[in-house]
């Protein structure tokens, strides 16, 4: 029987770790048994929540085609960290609720046109009656539906993208009742203002929505975009061991996820607890050594 253990002290940060993400865009399959192996690693740490795989067509992303083999060997029973499944349309969210295992599903809002058509094959308007119905779904299921603003920061499309854009659409998430979002920095070009001004602008008008930071990176700007969003009030941030994954479309081949062991660096800076297995953590990154460099 799954127990979440809610009764851990809260943590004045909260990290979600992206293995998912990481993992979607590799050619070279990785064999269930290895990742399940290193699911249950990343379990030990104490994340708060892992983004483990996703409900979508096989034929779209098949390195996660085993998602549900997956999840039936991941070891629940002794960790607080809750499970978080990506969904790209109404299907998939059925599909994800039919798990007690999973506590979010994590759905993709693109609010550039041209990047939602090709990241789900539907236009921003559908898109945005699928999360009217994966709301009503979730509230059916008792789970909780994350948005994804991708595109938060630009496009390199030249669809019209302001932050008054970014309000409009975090508005409309938060008349259906959705009080996840998570700003992505889909093709790693936010700078601090960008951040800065996005978040501080979101947070005040809507203290009642946790937003969270999913950003991509080059190595050399990680730190400016973690403290910029850190100062502008957000807590909630997605992380890659070792920056693995990102978005293809991003210009620069340096861009990666942010990677999670330099969010934990930015939070010891700052004095603030990760509430993080730091021993199962340093395993979790030789791990993911030995994962990826096989690929």
């Amino acid at each position: 029987m799954l127990v979440f253990l809610e009764n851990y002290p809260l943590m004045p940060a909260k990290l979600i770790e992206c293995p998912r993400d990481a993992m979607q865009g590799l050619h070279n399959f990785i064999p269930t048994e290895i990742k399940v192996q290193y699911l249950n690693q990343l379990l030990e740490v104490g994340f708060d929540t892992l983004d483990f795989g996703s409900f979508v067509s096989p034929k779209a992303i098949p390195q996660l085609r085993d998602t549900t083999e997956v999840l039936a060997q991941l070891n629940l029973e002794k960790t607080r960290t809750k499970l978080l499944a990506i969904v790209a349309n109404l299907r998939g969210a059925e599909e994800a609720c039919k798990h007690p295992q999973i506590k979010y599903l994590g759905f993709p809002f693109s609010i550039s046109e041209t990047f939602q058509q090709r990241n789900t094959n539907s236009s921003i308007q559908d898109s945005l009656m699928s999360v009217e119905q994966m709301q009503n779904l979730c509230v059916k299921h008792n789970k909780e539906l994350v948005v994804y603003i991708s595109m938060g920061f630009g496009n390199p499309y030249g669809d019209d993208w302001n932050a008054d854009l970014v309000a409009y659409w975090v508005q409309k998430m938060d008349a259906m009742g959705i009080r996840i979002l998570s700003l992505s920095d889909t093709i790693g070009i936010a700078d601090p203002k960008s951040i800065s001004y996005i978040f501080t602008e979101l947070i005040e008008r809507l203290p009642h929505i946790e937003f969270g930071a999913h950003l991509h990176t080059t190595p050399n700007t990680w730190e400016e975009k973690v403290a910029a969003a850190w100062e502008s009030g957000c807590r909630r941030f997605d992380g890659a061991l070792k920056g693995f994954g990102g978005c293809p479309m991003a210009t620069d081949t340096l861009t990666g996820n942010m990677p999670t062991e330099n969010i934990l660096s930015f939070l010891e800076e700052k004095g603030v607890e990760s509430g993080l297995n730091l021993r199962a953590f340093e395993k979790s990154m030789g791990l993911t050594n030995l994962v990826f460099s096989q690929l």
